[in-house]
């Protein structure tokens, strides 16, 4: 989420009434997120200046690791070099650290291809919004499940009751620090989560939902604790699910 509001906001200054604008002090503590969207707090050195040459040599862009030869234009300008220098910081300050971590494996190429062009700017702001927006299509919808083995066949279902919530064993990536709740497409992608965790003998899709529409899933290692819920359902694995334990 901050990564693609990010990548939208740089998109926006790329593109202004006022020409491409570079963010001259790109620092992670100049932006705040308001309402899910990420914000610039300063915009005191922000600049549409663009810089000044004569040949190809006088647009060298230049990082503490990395340096990238640009073109001069006709008119004398470095081309594109204050949307490659927000991408680039957006890159090394953002994307390094957000981008391999908590997505669903099948997601994880796509968001290294990204990380990848990004680092060596291959890719401009057009294309790498594009990119994001690929793979926040891919989330939303699902079709990044790949098509397998059912898992939901391995539970059974307990209408109108829901789990309490309390302390259990933990996952990455909890939306909880008390248990492992994560956000899935489905009942099927939550089954195949359950299926792949060792202590998890049930869970239930909330009611709630994240920034993107997804619900989340509570995950739990014993069945026990059942509570009347009209609108709920509980997933509990055949396994588990004998007399003596509900």
């Amino acid at each position: 989420q901050i990564c693609l509001s990010l990548v939208r906001l740089l998109f926006y200054l790329a593109h202004s009434p006022l020409g491409s604008i570079v963010l001259l002090d790109f620092q992670p503590r100049q932006f705040v997120m308001v309402d899910g969207n990420l914000k610039v707090t300063d915009l005191d050195d922000a600049s549409t200046e663009e810089l000044s040459c004569k040949e190809d040599n006088d647009c060298t862009l230049d990082f503490p690791t990395k340096s990238f030869p640009l073109k001069c234009s006709v008119v004398g300008k470095c081309e594109g070099i204050n949307e490659k220098k927000n991408l680039f910081n957006a890159y090394r300050y953002f994307f390094t650290y957000l981008l391999p971590h908590s997505a669903p494996l099948a997601l994880r190429p796509f968001l290294s291809d990204i990380l990848n062009a990004t680092g060596d700017l291959r890719y401009g702001i057009n294309e790498t919004l594009r990119a994001f927006e690929k793979v926040l299509h891919l989330y939303k919808s699902g079709l990044y499940l790949q098509k397998r083995t059912l898992h939901l066949k391995d539970y059974i279902s307990l209408k109108g009751f829901r789990m309490v919530e309390g302390e259990d064993y933990k996952c990455w990536p909890s939306y909880s620090h008390l248990g492992c709740l994560l956000s899935v497409h489905s009942a099927e992608e939550a089954a195949a989560i359950c299926n792949s965790q060792s202590q998890c003998q049930s869970f239930i899709v909330t009611q709630r939902r994240t920034w993107t529409g997804r619900p989340l899933a509570l995950f739990q290692s014993s069945p026990t604790g059942l509570i009347p819920d009209a609108n709920a359902v509980v997933y509990i694995k055949r396994s588990a699910s004998s007399g003596e334990r509900l």
